[in-house]
């Protein structure tokens, strides 16, 4: 089962970072278990998407970049697309990897104390420096699929600690509500899960473990388990927050220490580990998600252990540590990064949409009438979000 474990690991890693624990933990103490349908809702949204980007892959054996700039025949429009993916992505990245360092230094805050902490970030800097140095497709993926277990492991035990309402669980995930003051946390629940640039990673990094139109099976199968294992991660979040009833509750590790005197310091060390390595998986896709548009965008067809490669990733990781090393909080950047994303995705989303149903790229393999009207819907969806998102950030709603 180990051997076919593929990219959809990664993926799930990508996008349960500290932003995603944090938004599901504000989600479960504001609104109980009345937002799980709005996650359920995400992960569906997500595997359909990513199955597009990891059909893509294996068919063409090439990254989304490379293909939208392939079909795209106008060249001030194939560049101004591409222009704005780049940007986009690299500049995005590099905001939201200081908000990963600072979610695994958090981790290792709740494990061992303030004492060390302004090591925390170099630590895990040099960690994620090492992994992507090496430049095994292998090794990274080994890596995080024992992150991503020992992190999933982490957060299902604090939800179970909690001894959550399995009936009130199952209104929450079938039963849509919107209660009051609820939407924008629906937009940020959609937003921290269905991400634009782990569309590009997906396609990227399914051509480097898979050669075959035969393997697409195999690749479906990895994308919906990962991907559902990741949802099952962040409603644990949920769950375990919908137990505090505090105002205090203003992040992950505030989470952390209110369910101490409720369950002893086993739920805080549980959601310390967890933390960390949500932390540091997102710390080591991120970069790499980076360099893999790079890398298409400029059409370098390079791996992971060429030289161009590598200063794209350690540009991004190298901010990220300076960042948080220096105590700078980079917010007009990860606003931008924001702004970046809410265009974005609606973007990338049609983008995908069309190459995947074009017969000279995907031949049998493109979408089928199904697949079309659910991509639509996701489309409309991503574009009614983005707008409430990016209105959120310049301060219109």
């Amino acid at each position: 089962m180990f051997k076919k474990i593929g990219p959809g690991v990664l993926i799930a890693a990508a996008f349960i970072g500290p932003g995603t624990v944090t938004t599901c933990t504000l989600a479960g103490v504001a609104f109980g278990y009345a937002l799980l349908w709005a996650m359920l809702l995400s992960i569906i949204a997500t595997i359909v998407l990513q199955e597009m980007a990891a059909r893509l892959g294996i068919i063409t054996q090439k990254g989304l970049a490379d293909v939208i700039k392939q079909e795209l025949n106008i060249p001030w429009i194939r560049t101004s697309v591409i222009g704005i993916i780049f940007g986009a992505i690299v500049i995005g990245n590099a905001a939201y990897e200081a908000g990963n360092i600072g979610g695994a230094t958090l981790g290792l805050e709740a494990l061992f104390g303030t004492e060390y902490l302004g090591y925390y970030p170099l630590i895990i800097g040099v960690c994620a420096f090492t992994l992507l140095y090496i430049g095994s497709y292998k090794v990274i993926e080994k890596v995080l699929v024992s992150l991503v277990l020992v992190m999933s492991i982490s957060f299902l035990v604090t939800a179970l600690i909690t001894k959550p309402d399995v009936f009130e669980i199952l209104k929450g995930l079938f039963v849509p509500s919107i209660p009051d003051g609820g939407l924008l946390t629906i937009v940020a629940l959609v937003g921290t899960t269905v991400v634009p640039y782990n569309l590009f990673l997906h396609a990227s990094l399914v051509s480097e473990k898979w050669k075959s139109k035969n393997d697409l099976k195999a690749v479906r199968r990895d994308t919906v388990i990962a991907i559902a294992l990741g949802g099952l991660v962040s409603m644990s979040i949920m769950i375990a927050a919908t137990t505090i009833k505090s105002d205090q509750v203003s992040s992950v590790m505030d989470l952390a220490k209110s369910l101490e005197p409720l369950y002893g310091s086993a739920a805080k060390y549980f959601m310390g580990i967890g933390l960390f390595a949500a932390g540091v998986t997102s710390a080591i896709t991120a970069p790499l998600a980076a360099a893999y548009v790079a890398n298409s965008c400029f059409g370098w067809n390079i791996g992971l252990k060429h030289l161009k490669f590598k200063i794209v990733w350690m540009l991004i990781l190298g901010l990220g540590v300076l960042f948080m090393s220096l105590g700078i909080k980079p917010v007009k950047v990860i606003e931008f990064a924001q702004i970046a994303n809410g265009i974005l995705l609606p973007v990338i989303a049609v983008f995908l949409v069309w190459v995947v149903n074009k017969a000279p790229v995907m031949g049998k393999y493109k979408n089928t009438l199904i697949q079309n009207i659910i991509g639509v819907a996701i489309i409309l969806l991503a574009v009614v979000l983005g707008a409430k998102s990016i209105l959120k950030v310049i301060g219109l709603f």
